[in-house]
């Protein structure tokens, strides 16, 4: 009897999902636990795997396709072994024994795509069995190591362009000439996650009073601060002392003296917010995604830094779920790892503010009547101009630029 491959259980927020990729065909035997299929949601990409080892013997919904929780994705017919024969699943599952590390699917393709060896990965499974969160703690641990190498500390590396290759050329034949005129162009449907960042991006500017009020910080007491705590901060920590938790510590100080900043409307109400959920945003090659450090003002520099890697890690291993996704009060964008000097960041819905990083440059400034360099940074604050007035928006930036200037308010409190 065939056994149905259900597409797994949505959340509410989500309506549907596409499938991306098949990664098994009609006719292909799999394994228990294998991923069969990728879908794509508005957040986040689906594992579907394979409820029991067999042969996949009809695909019902072809790539593409627009699913809905619970839809019949394919019809699987689980192995039957006659006496002495031995199945492709027992083969793998011979190959991980003979290797003394079980690998599941979903640590096999972390191994894969990362290009890991297993062998160098402690398990805290069941008899050393590797586990996904094993596996992404050593990606944690390497993503530390990479990072210290990294120099200036101020600069952070620029994501490389994905090159997108065109499977086909359009060639014209000019009429005077003769000659060919390749004129390429390629037709590709939006990922979900694009099209759901498009859309919430018009959504914020037809829906909401958007304004930006600017400012600038000297960031010397704070590089000065960190050069002279740094070793000393991930010697203790295991974690880089970088410039976010600084921004997220002195966003939050802001965020509790103006509280209309952290609230959200909801048709005629306006929600105040008793907690600070700060999402920071990330550029991926599917597009942006805004991961949220939950009740950030309890964290300390060090519970920020290793958040903010931790999310890393698992952006790079495609291991981001809806909770890491879900909700925020407040958003940060750091523009100024890709060498922006200056932005207005679009509102993130429904909340009502965002904060806009940029680059650090040395400028000639006025100090006491001299002319001194300083490393300075734009600062950029947009705001819904419907629920925050002008004079909050900007005291609010004067409130973090005040912070940062003098860090010691933020280590005291005061």
């Amino acid at each position: 009897m065939s056994i149905e491959v259900l597409v797994p259980h949505l959340p509410e927020s989500v309506s549907d999902a596409t499938l991306i990729t098949w990664h098994k065909q009609a006719g292909d035997t799999v394994i228990k636990n294998e991923n069969l299929v990728d879908l794509e949601t508005d957040k986040v990409v689906l594992e579907v795997p394979a409820p029991e080892s067999g042969v996949l013997i009809k695909l019902l919904k072809s790539d593409g396709s627009i699913v809905l929780g619970g839809e019949v994705l394919a019809l699987l017919e689980p192995s039957i072994l006659k006496p002495g024969e031995q199945s492709d699943s027992s083969i793998s599952e011979s190959e991980n024994e003979e290797s003394d590390i079980p690998l599941s699917p979903s640590v096999r393709r972390l191994i894969t795509e990362n290009a890991l060896d297993p062998s160098l990965i402690k398990g805290s499974g069941k008899e050393g069995r590797l586990t996904k969160v094993d596996v992404l703690d050593y990606l944690h641990k390497n993503t530390l190591q990479e990072a210290q190498l990294i120099a200036p500390a101020a600069a952070a590396p620029i994501a490389p362009t994905k090159t997108v290759e065109i499977p086909a050329v359009i060639k014209s034949e000019t009429a005077s000439s003769g000659l060919l005129n390749l004129r390429p162009e390629q037709r590709v449907p939006m990922t979900r996650l694009r099209a759901k960042v498009a859309e919430r991006l018009l959504q914020a500017q037809q829906n909401a009073a958007m304004l930006t009020t600017f400012n600038e910080v000297n960031m010397q007491n704070v590089i000065d601060l960190r050069n002279q705590y740094k070793e000393r901060f991930d010697q203790k920590h295991h974690v880089k002392l970088g410039f976010m938790s600084f921004f997220v510590k002195a966003s939050i100080e802001a965020l509790k003296r103006f509280p209309a900043i952290n609230a959200s409307i909801d048709e005629n109400d306006i929600i105040y917010h008793g907690y600070y959920d700060i999402g920071i945003a990330v550029s991926t090659e599917r597009g942006l995604i805004v991961p949220v450090l939950r009740d950030a003002d309890q964290l300390d520099f060090a519970g920020i830094e290793q958040s903010i890697v931790e999310f890393g890690a698992k952006t790079k291993a495609g291991a981001l779920t809806y909770e890491d996704l879900k909700g925020g009060t407040f958003t940060i964008t750091n523009g100024g790892i890709f060498g922006s000097m200056l932005s207005t960041p679009i509102l993130n819905p429904p909340q009502c503010a965002i904060l806009g990083m940029h680059a650090i440059k040395e400028r000639p400034v006025v100090e006491n009547g001299q002319i001194v360099i300083r490393p300075i940074m734009y600062l950029a604050l947009s705001y819904d101009h419907r629920l925050v007035d002008g004079r909050e928006a900007v005291q609010f930036l004067v409130t973090i630029k005040e912070c940062l200037e003098s860090p010691a308010h933020l280590l005291l409190n005061i």
